[in-house]
């Protein structure tokens, strides 16, 4: 999509949001290159600020192709905000509900359109300790293996030490720096004459997770955990954590 066709919404977004985004933190921006020139895509993002969508969609917007995010329902029905999220064509996911697969039908709509649909594949924050992403929903693999457009993995780092994940309070001094990096497109090729089943959608997620990984190693220069945060294993273990203490404390008041 080029600079002419990114329209009034978006340029209005960018007026407002540019200038506490160049003066809150420095860019270290690499990586467009690989980021389509024409024709149809998806941007698959890690999540660890609050504050990352506004600078990833900073970087996104200085490649003169804008990016398409899938957000919550609830934000397009809170004034001047919802304005501007429908304004700037972005995409409603309806949670728990039987609109929750029109956002795939859009997204799919938006990439044979020729734009570019930007996904955040753990759907929150990262929760891993570390800040790593972690396993990811199948939403994006879904759309791309339908599609068969580029998926092209992008990592940032910084705007999660401007504000940390759940944090209320952003910390402002020193200056945090921005780093982002796309990567090539992940080769999907070998899903494409597979039925879309669960498994093949969840392989398919492990290869964009990785990919993603991949890049943010680049970013931090050091290894990530060889086995991603898993938020559904967590909850498994702590379900059995406190049902093994449960019996430790019954057992214990049983003797006395």
């Amino acid at each position: 999509m080029s600079r002419r066709r990114i329209g009034f919404w978006y340029r209005f977004a960018a007026v407002i949001c540019k200038p506490p985004l160049v003066v809150l933190i420095k860019r270290d921006w690499r990586g467009m290159e690989h980021i389509p020139a024409e024709g149809g895509f998806i941007t698959a993002v890690n999540h660890n600020s609050h504050l990352d969508p506004f600078a990833y969609a900073h970087y996104q917007y200085n490649t003169g192709r804008v990016p398409r995010f899938l957000a919550k329902s609830g934000l397009f029905k809170k004034g001047f905000v919802g304005a501007a999220m429908r304004g700037t064509g972005q995409i409603p996911v309806y949670r728990e509900s039987t609109d929750a697969l029109s956002a795939f039908r859009a997204a799919i709509d938006a990439v044979e359109r020729g734009e570019c649909v930007a996904f955040y594949p753990e759907g929150t924050l990262t929760r891993d300790p570390d800040g790593w992403p972690m396993t990811g929903k199948t939403g994006a693999a879904r759309v791309a293996l339908q599609t068969k457009c580029p998926v092209i993995p992008v990592a940032q780092w910084g705007a999660n030490e401007l504000l940390p994940p759940y944090a209320r309070k952003p910390s402002l001094f020193p200056r945090k720096t921005h780093h982002v990096l796309a990567g090539p497109p992940v080769d999907l090729s070998r899903f494409y004459d597979k039925e879309m089943t669960p498994e093949v959608l969840k392989e398919a997620t492990e290869v964009i997770m990785a990919a993603i990984t991949r890049q943010l190693e680049q970013i931090r220069g050091e290894k990530a955990p060889e086995t991603p945060y898993d938020p559904r294993r967590e909850r498994i273990e702590q379900r059995r954590r406190t049902q093994a203490q449960t019996r430790a404390r019954q057992a214990e008041g049983q003797s006395k």
